[in-house]
């Protein structure tokens, strides 16, 4: 495996293969792996809520967990900063706005209370944890273990209020039950086996060739991760989204996209710091600010208008700010 890795390595045709199959196989692998481990799930007795809370929820956001893990290992932390940044970016201004382009989207009470207000702070966080000095001694510019753990312990609060919120509300669960897939047991943990193999290996071969592509370009990994990568794993929430807004079913979009902001910064970018801190790169303030201000964005379209609803202007814009954005970001690299 690790011959056939490098020997792609050294070829600009392969180097771009080898990053496509390596996005099939990590999207492809949370699939398996959420069918596979419902289905095991639904076998002891548990419940469709609790599954599409627990299994579904951490199952879907997989790609960019196990994007995350490689890249600390391998000592890539620029990569594991901006692969979480830039899913969020993406996931609030793209996939939100071309959802909103297609079909208004509608948000619930929970989403406008509490899901978007948390969001922000999860941004707000990201920036506190590389702006403040530790008092721990570790480095300041960055976020710390210290940082990460207080990212985990705001998790464990979003879960706890998640699951208290979906048993007193059981009639606005509704998006987050999963009918878990008929079949047998032995085919259930194949597909969990499978899933996990192609996690691993879509994540290893996304790595490698996310860092060779941005030394082939002269561009920095924070760079790669922003665009190409988070893109690619965010791809398959673009498509469920857009078909959800074309049979005018967006509603269900809000807060699957809030719901992974939260779960990417509070969760993944949390368990990465505290097993390795994360130190700042060029432009982390404005990716920070930047997922921030979408959240932001994204409050105020639902809370001025009495449907409550991301009008198609507001999609356009979000669409817009997220095109001055990048262009800020990649400029420096144009014009070099």
């Amino acid at each position: 495996m690790e011959k056939i890795l490098t020997y792609c390595l050294g070829n600009p045709y392969l180097l771009t293969a080898m990053l496509v199959v390596g996005l099939v196989l990590l999207v492809k692998g949370a699939d398996w792996l959420v069918d596979g481990a419902s289905a095991v799930a639904k076998r002891f007795g548990i419940s469709d809520l609790v599954i599409g809370l627990t299994v579904v929820a951490f199952g879907t956001s997989m790609p960019e967990f196990v994007v995350n893990m490689v890249s600390v290992a391998e000592g890539s932390t620029d990569l594991a900063i901006t692969n979480i940044l830039g899913s969020n970016i993406i996931n609030t201004f793209v996939i939100l706005g071309v959802t909103a382009l297609i079909w208004p989207v509608t948000s619930q009470k929970r989403s406008r209370d509490f899901d978007i207000p948390l969001s922000i702070i999860a941004g707000v966080l990201v920036f506190a944890c590389v702006s403040v000095q530790s008092p721990f001694g570790e480095q300041s510019q960055g976020i710390t273990r210290m940082g990460g753990i207080i990212l985990l312990v705001m998790f464990v609060y979003f879960l706890f209020n998640t699951f208290r919120h979906a048993k007193d509300h059981p009639d606005e669960a509704g998006d987050s039950v999963c009918a878990a897939k008929p079949m047998g047991i032995v085919m259930a943990i194949l597909l969990v086996v499978a899933g996990l193999a192609g996690l691993v290996v879509g994540g290893e071969m996304i790595v490698r060739s996310a860092v060779q592509i941005a030394t082939n370009l002269g561009v920095s990994e924070a760079i790669i991760g922003l665009t190409i990568v988070a893109l690619g794993t965010s791809l398959p929430e673009l498509a469920t989204s857009a078909m959800a807004a074309f049979k005018h079913n967006s509603d269900i979009a809000l807060g699957n996209v809030i719901g992974s902001n939260i779960f990417n910064v509070f969760f993944i970018l949390g368990t990465s710091a505290a097993i390795r801190p994360l130190p700042a790169y060029d432009g982390i303030n404005v990716d920070a600010w930047a997922a921030a201000v979408g959240s932001i964005l994204v409050w105020l379209f639902v809370k001025t208008n009495k449907e409550r609803q991301i009008k198609r202007w507001g999609g356009a814009i979000l669409l817009l700010v997220y095109a001055g954005y990048l262009t800020y970001r990649l400029l420096p690299y144009v014009t070099n």
